[in-house]
């Protein structure tokens, strides 16, 4: 299935700029490089790593990192951008790496984007190493029941509200903005801690953060409005038996 993403990279990484968009600069990155540095990293493996940003990002503090992602002009703007650094083809539901072999493994804004969330997960976790970190950002379910329709707004543009409807239903919707055209998945929450769970995974972090106070307020009022991103880390327990 086209999930859009090879039509829709070119125009996606224009977006991210050097920065990253609004939410990955101003609400998400300073949690997640926070999380990612407070432990030595040693090996680290991105799913679903996009051009690459937040790989180098995190090189300078890692042993080694690398990235994957099943779009070719993604990976090829990857390599690109770092002509020294690891960027694969590959999909979350079949990661090319052996059990047991990172210390960390980051899923940035990607479980939205996995038609097989289940098997997703239990590919990120069989690669952990025992004591090793699933570090996930994602978009808040109650953002994506109804991330197609966003916001109603009153006769002159003024956000009113953000609605929520058919929650419990999963479903691929198409996502459309600025060039973009890509499915992201609607899941309610019980399915990814469930998914979490049945992996073996044990919870040790959750946070929705909000815009950092450097943030333009002219865009940073609407993230503190409703809960757009949630951080979570998942600890693979010592002795974990790879399934």
């Amino acid at each position: 299935m086209d999930d859009g993403w090879q039509y829709s990279a070119n125009a996606w990484i224009a977006e991210q700029g050097k920065h990253g968009d609004f939410g990955r600069r101003y609400v998400l990155d300073p949690v997640m490089l926070s999380r990612a540095r407070s432990k030595p990293m040693g090996k680290v493996l991105d799913v679903g790593c996009g051009e690459g940003r937040f790989c180098r990002m995190l090189k300078p503090d890692a042993g080694s990192v690398i990235g994957v992602d099943p779009t070719p002009v993604l990976i090829t703007a990857a390599r690109a951008r770092d002509k020294q650094g690891s960027y694969l083809r590959g999909i979350a539901e079949r990661l090319p790496f052996q059990a047991d072999t990172f210390d960390l493994v980051v899923s940035y804004l990607t479980l939205i984007d996995i038609p097989d969330v289940h098997a997703g997960i239990r590919e990120m976790a069989r690669v952990l190493k025992p004591g090793g970190t699933l570090l996930i950002a994602n978009l808040t379910s109650f953002n994506t029941a109804v991330a197609d329709q966003g916001w109603i707004k009153d006769r002159v543009g003024r956000k009113l509200h953000y609605p929520l409807d058919q929650y419990l239903e999963e479903r691929a919707v198409w996502i459309e903005y600025r060039g973009i055209r890509v499915i992201n998945h609607h899941r309610p929450m019980r399915t990814y801690l469930q998914a979490l769970l049945d992996a073996g995974l044990t919870m040790t972090f959750f946070d929705e953060p909000s815009p950092t106070s450097d943030a333009p307020e002219s865009r940073a009022e609407h993230y503190r409005r409703v809960p757009w991103f949630l951080v979570m880390e998942w600890l693979k327990p010592a002795g974990s038996q790879s399934r």
